[in-house]
């Protein structure tokens, strides 16, 4: 799955950068609030898991009409979250839609505090991704009996407790990133040296957020 609306650290001065690319951070609120549509989130979603598809394919998938799905994948594309797949688009037939890039995108609540408008489409947009992550992990636990003990004995739930300043939960996200990063990577690289055998689309949600008890 793509990275989503976690805050990320600034950009510091290194003398060998990394070469790859972070998540594009979202500060326009036109742009922020396509994904106040629950639809438009479901098939971005799909789109990251699937590689490509079309208007057809990710209908099925969600049961609903293709010309529908054709009208927000338009509209996504429009707002730069979603391109044509080169290649296989150009026969004159049904469009291939994919990602632009696999980094996924990012959003700030600070960029959108001026406004009632901007907060209340941070709060859509944050109450739509938890509503998406519980549905998955929902699906999941009802059709656990269905996978196989290696990966229901693989598979975890975890929630930890600490006492931190807002600097350190930033350090403490940005590590965990990185280390969601690199177990991506390392999936990516064997799926394309054809090491395909056992493996499975594996979903990561982490969440890190103040509360006063």
């Amino acid at each position: 799955m793509p990275a989503e609306p976690n805050p990320q650290p600034e950009p510091q001065l290194d003398p060998k950068p990394d070469p790859r690319p972070d998540p594009q951070r979202i500060t326009d609120l036109t742009r922020l609030k396509a994904f106040t549509n629950p639809l438009r989130m479901q098939l971005y979603r799909l789109l990251f898991a699937a590689g490509s598809a079309t208007a057809s394919q990710l209908a099925e998938q969600i049961d609903q009409a293709p010309s529908l799905v054709s009208y927000h994948l338009r509209k996504l594309a429009e707002l730069g979250f979603v391109t044509e797949a080169p290649g296989r688009s150009g026969d004159g037939r049904e469009r291939w839609w994919r990602l632009p890039d696999e980094e996924g995108w990012s959003f700030r609540d600070s960029d959108f505090r001026g406004s009632p408008e901007g907060q209340a489409a941070v709060e859509a947009v944050g109450l739509a991704l938890l509503d998406t992550r519980i549905a998955q992990y929902r699906a999941y636990l009802s059709q656990a009996p269905a996978w196989s003990a290696e990966w229901t004995d693989a598979a975890f739930a975890s929630e930890w407790m600490a006492e931190l300043t807002a600097a350190e939960l930033d350090e403490m996200g940005a590590e965990l990133n990185a280390l969601a990063r690199r177990w991506r990577e390392r999936g990516q690289a064997a799926r394309e040296s054809g090491d395909t055998e056992g493996r499975e689309h594996v979903s990561l949600h982490l969440y890190g957020f103040p509360f006063r008890p």
